[in-house]
């Protein structure tokens, strides 16, 4: 990352993060210093006030900009002794190494917290740069399918999770994934690759869905063995898999332990696609298993296929209700896939004040409605239910 990258991150950080009236808090402390000095008695100074106008400047501003506040803070100081004829006085020089001195170290605070500043800007970049290796966003056209996709951190400047998602276009149709590894860091990141590119290469072989979760399963057994035990390696991974064939309007879905897909009509009917008989997450193999099972359910044109992990079902507000993505997407209509995962994202805000405690990947696939010859299709207008 260069020199130049890493300032103007830096600076942009500051500014996005420091609210106008602090930033403007050296000047107001400077000002204040005049205005009491003029009306206070003289046997009073305002070199408190004029000495902290650096100090302050030093984490918010760049160091020019703390230069040019400590020079002000030494010149007001000088001007007001002139202005009180006591120039000669021991105390004015007194008065002005104090606030020289302070502003020499308001400098040195500066760089050390750019210092760090860039640190973190070059730790951000190569977190970003970790999640797009890891997690790349799919294309927003995939198969005649309108794609989506969104990943929220529950800690601010965190990129990476456990939380994970993937689209691929396969002989059989689009295939996807979300799933939620349990654990944090490192430990995550490493699972979330596996199962991505398990996912990647068993999608385009398998010719089922059960075949494509159980090359997950196998994958995720051997990277267990390999770090020496699957606790090593965050235990176990829940995840939904999905399959949409080309030429017929339907979805098929194998649920290993995570929270049931959506499927939202151009109606506003919300569906959850639960199934049948509930499965263990991937990488618990050792304490049962028993055959994937896919069911079938109807993707009409207009429809929209939601994915999520718990981080949307498990948000929770002041008084601790949980979320509810049913109750708060009946009735609601979108303009697609990207409308139905900006208003989610905003709502589930609004709900927990805005913070999470888990992390959120979202995933919505829209099948585009059929236009008819010498129709026009009429304009979606999103319809906003009272909560």
């Amino acid at each position: 990352m260069g020199q130049r990258a890493r300032d103007g991150w830096w600076r942009g950080r500051r500014r996005e993060g420091t609210h106008p009236v602090i930033r403007a808090l050296p000047a107001l402390l400077i000002v204040g210093g005049v205005v009491y000095d003029l009306v206070s008695p003289p046997r009073f100074t305002a070199v408190p006030l004029l000495a902290a106008a650096p100090l302050v400047a030093a984490p918010l501003c760049t160091a020019r900009a703390t230069v040019l506040t400590g020079f002000f803070a030494v010149v007001t100081v000088i001007a007001l002794h002139a202005r009180d004829g006591s120039l000669g006085e021991v105390q004015s020089p007194t008065e002005t190494l104090t606030v020289l001195t302070v502003s020499a170290l308001a400098l040195l605070i500066n760089r050390m917290v750019r210092r760090s500043g860039e640190r973190l800007a070059s730790a951000r970049v190569i977190a970003e740069t970790a999640q797009r290796a890891v997690l790349p966003r799919p294309a927003a056209r995939i198969g005649g399918l309108r794609i989506a996709a969104r990943y929220e951190a529950a800690q601010a400047d965190a990129f990476i999770g456990g939380d994970l998602f993937a689209v691929q276009d396969t002989p059989y149709g689009v295939r996807l994934v979300v799933g939620d590894v349990r654990g944090k860091g490192m430990g995550a990141v490493g699972a979330v690759a596996v199962v991505i590119g398990a996912f990647r290469e068993a999608a385009e072989q398998e010719s089922s869905l059960e075949g494509v979760a159980q090359r997950l399963e196998r994958a995720l057994a051997r990277e267990g063995a390999r770090r020496l035990g699957l606790d090593d390696f965050e235990g176990f991974t829940t995840a939904v898999l999905a399959e949409i064939p080309r030429g017929r309007p339907v979805v098929r879905v194998v649920d290993r332990g995570h929270p049931a897909p959506l499927l939202l009509g151009a109606d506003g009917d919300v569906r959850v696609l639960a199934p049948a008989e509930p499965a263990l997450p991937l990488g618990m193999a050792d304490l049962g298993s028993w055959p994937d099972r896919s069911f079938e359910v109807p993707f009409p044109p207009g429809a929209t296929l939601l994915l999520y992990t718990d981080g949307l079902s498990e948000a929770r507000d002041a008084r601790g209700d949980f979320y509810d993505p049913v109750d708060r997407l009946a009735g609601r209509s979108f303009t697609g896939p990207e409308a139905l995962l900006d208003a989610l994202v905003a709502d589930v805000r609004r709900h927990t004040g805005g913070g999470t405690t888990d992390d959120l990947a979202l995933l919505a696939v829209g099948r585009p409605e059929e236009r008819r010859p010498g129709l026009r299709p009429p304009s979606p207008v999103a319809v906003e239910r009272p909560h």
